[in-house]
C-alpha cells in the first residue's frame, strides 16, 4: 500500500477495493517476512509483492522511499518507471485543504464534532424471526431489510452544554435550562434587597415561569460564580438600588446588561422566554 509521506490510509477504502473488512496493520515480523526488510526501509522499487498505489503517489514525479536496505532510501523514484502502476485508486484518507472533486475550487475544512446517534442496518436478523416480508416487482417473497437509529441523551446534553459554554460558565437554551431565571440577593440581611428578591421571585412564580432564588447568606462572588454552573439563560441581581426597586437584568444569550425598574425587568424576562421557547 504505497500513500505519500504526509497522508494517511484509509482502511476502509482499501478493504473496499479488496472487498475484505478485515484490514489490519502487519506487526514488524511479518513486514520483514514479505520484504526482506525491517519496517520504515520498505520501498517499491523492486519489491515482488503486489502493490496498492494511491492516486496522489502515482501523479508525483520524483520521490524519496525506503531501498530496501537497512539505513538506505532511494532519491528521484518515478512510479510507473521504477514500480508498476497496474492497481491505482482512491487510499488515503481525505486531509485539510483537499479540493472539492466537483468544483475543483472548493478546499476541504476539519473541524471537531460529537457524535449524538448511531444509523444501524439490521439486515434481516430480525425480519426472519418476525415473518416480515414484501413482494417484490417479480411477485416472489423476500425479506425486509431492516434499520434502526438511536440518540444519545447525555451525548446530547454534551454537545449542547459544549456549543454553550463560555468562560462564565454554561448558558442553557430555554428547552434544557435548570430555571428560566435566577434570582440572586446579594444580602439577604439587607431588608430593601430580601423585600424586592421575594416580590419578584413571587411576581415570576405566579406567571408560570421556573425560578430559582439564591438567597442563601453567602459572599455575592460564591453566588455569582455558582449562577455561571447552573446556566439559567436569564439573571436578576438585586443589591445597591433594591430600595428604589431597580435591579440588574442580564440576558446571558446576548450578554446585555442594565439597570432597570421591577416592571421593566419583569416584562423583558417574560418577553425573552416567549421569544426563546420552541
Amino acid at each position: 500500500m504505497l500513500v505519500r509521506g504526509d497522508h494517511e490510509v484509509n482502511e476502509l477504502k482499501v478493504g473496499k477495493y479488496l472487498g475484505t473488512p478485515d484490514i489490519a496493520l502487519a506487526d514488524g515480523g511479518t513486514v520483514e517476512t514479505a520484504s526482506g526488510v525491517i519496517s520504515g526501509y520498505v520501498g517499491p522499487v523492486g519489491l515482488k509483492i503486489p502493490l496498492l498505489v494511491d492516486y496522489a503517489v502515482a501523479a508525483m514525479t520524483d520521490g524519496i522511499a525506503g531501498a530496501g536496505e537497512r539505513d538506505f532510501h532511494f532519491r528521484g523514484v518515478r512510479p510507473g518507471r521504477d514500480f508498476p502502476l497496474t492497481r491505482v485508486g482512491d487510499f488515503r484518507a481525505a486531509a485539510e485543504g483537499d479540493r472539492c472533486p466537483r468544483c475543483r475550487e472548493g478546499r476541504l475544512t476539519l473541524h471537531r464534532g460529537i457524535e449524538i446517534g448511531h444509523v444501524f442496518k439490521l439486515g434481516t436478523r430480525y425480519s426472519s424471526k418476525l415473518s416480515a416480508t414484501y413482494l417484490d416487482s417479480t411477485g416472489n417473497e423476500r425479506e425486509m431489510i431492516m434499520g434502526c437509529y438511536g440518540i444519545g441523551v447525555s451525548r446530547l446534553l454534551a454537545a449542547v452544554a459544549e456549543q454553550n459554554a463560555g468562560e462564565g460558565g454554561i448558558t442553557w437554551p430555554e428547552e434544557l435550562a435548570p430555571f428560566e431565571v435566577q434570582l440572586i440577593a446579594v444580602s439577604m440581611k439587607d431588608e430593601a434587597q430580601a423585600a424586592l428578591a421575594e416580590k419578584l421571585y413571587g411576581k415570576l412564580k405566579d406567571s408560570g415561569l421556573e425560578v430559582l432564588l439564591d438567597d442563601r447568606e453567602e459572599r455575592p462572588g460564591v453566588k455569582f460564580k455558582d449562577s455561571g454552573l447552573i446556566g439559567a439563560p436569564q439573571v436578576v441581581v438585586i443589591g445597591r438600588e433594591a430600595a428604589l426597586e431597580r435591579v440588574e437584568y442580564e440576558d446571558r444569550v446576548s450578554g446585555v446588561k442594565e439597570m432597570l425598574g421591577l416592571e421593566e425587568t419583569f416584562r423583558r424576562i417574560k418577553e425573552h422566554v416567549k421569544n426563546n421557547r420552541i
